[in-house]
């Protein structure tokens, strides 16, 4: 099969992709094998590139928003059948034993696993994924259209959630690519009043047509203090501006897997009067199984943009770039293996 592989992580510029021909994987006693027919580019999968993220299984193929048909099942595994929809996430594998699994967090289980990083990924016409973590997609929603709903979306559920935006109240997205978009369309859903700060004018432009109430600049101030905020975009310097937009007692959440140095914080005009700052560590299956539900029921789709297997480093470039609004999706155009 054809794969990319990570072969020397490094800026996007200078090639750290290779497409190679490997083997079909032989999926373990717990696993399903899967054919990839679509899978989403998160910017995690730049972070895996790039070297942003420590390298966890070299030459990894990246890609966690995988979308395919069950083509063949370990020993073990029961109540899938070849030809069956799932989806592949980040979240690969939890021990299920530790304290953060036994309480029902188990996206800070100590022994956790991820797609595209500590095992290969979507980027590829194959790839295998736990039983127990895959999840089951119904048919109401083309594969380009549900890849980015498997990290982006479920990464945005989490941060809304963290976030503790009261009903009806205010929300601030600083950054307005895959995730934040999606995460935009379940907040307005929900009764929200949505500002998004974005340096791209083409986000901006998605922003108001999704339904938000303003768009405006990454570092602007909105026009109304906000109840919650999520800082989507990786920068570090926009946690304080983020911070000073809140209103008494808010809260922002911070949705990425990396971020830039924070600069310091001034108590009396960043913290003070009951702030709270918040991480947003993976999901659990929960969170997705939760968010996939919700997606159905209020219609939220992923603007997409598709690209060819084949172009993976082209479609991380312009992620980069920021040439396209909403979410970038790779698509195989090959027939499963008979």
């Amino acid at each position: 099969m054809r794969a990319w592989e990570v072969i020397r992580p490094g800026p996007v510029e200078a090639e750290p992709l290779r497409l190679v021909e490997r083997p079909v994987p032989v999926p373990g006693p717990d696993e399903l094998l899967v054919h990839v027919r679509a899978c989403g580019v998160c910017r995690t999968d730049l972070h895996v590139a790039e070297g942003d993220l420590p390298v966890h299984c070299p030459r990894v193929t990246p890609g966690h928003e995988a979308v395919g048909v069950v083509a063949a099942a370990g020993r073990a595994v029961s109540g899938f059948a070849p030809g069956e929809r799932v989806g592949v996430a980040w979240l690969r594998r939890t021990d299920g034993t530790c304290e953060y699994c036994l309480r029902g967090s188990e996206n800070l289980c100590p022994a956790s696993e991820y797609t595209g990083w500590d095992a290969d990924g979507g980027y590829a016409e194959y790839t295998t994924v736990p039983a127990a973590f895959a999840y089951r997609l119904s048919e109401g929603m083309d594969d380009i259209a549900l890849a980015p709903l498997l990290c982006a979306g479920i990464i945005g559920y989490r941060a809304l959630r963290r976030a503790a935006l009261p009903p009806g109240g205010r929300l601030g997205l600083y950054g307005f690519g895959g995730s934040a978009h999606l995460c935009a369309q379940l907040a307005l859903a929900e009764g929200a009043t949505v500002h998004v700060l974005t340096r791209d004018p083409a986000a901006r432009r998605l922003a108001l047509d999704l339904g938000a109430a303003s768009a405006g600049g990454a570092y602007d101030e909105p026009p109304e203090p906000l109840d919650s905020a999520i800082l989507f975009a990786p920068a570090g310097d926009l946690v304080p501006v983020a911070l000073r937009a809140l209103d008494r007692g808010g809260v922002l959440a911070v949705a990425g897997i990396h971020l830039s140095d924070v600069p310091p914080l001034r108590y009396e005009s960043d913290l003070f009067q009951e702030k709270e700052l918040r991480s947003v560590t993976a999901n659990t299956r929960e969170d997705g199984r939760e968010f996939l539900a919700l997606a159905a029921r209020h219609g939220i789709r992923a603007t997409t943009h598709a690209y060819p297997m084949e172009e993976a480093p082209r479609a991380l470039r312009d992620l980069k770039e920021g040439r396209f609004d909403g979410a970038a999706v790779l698509v195989n155009d090959r027939r499963p293996r008979g």
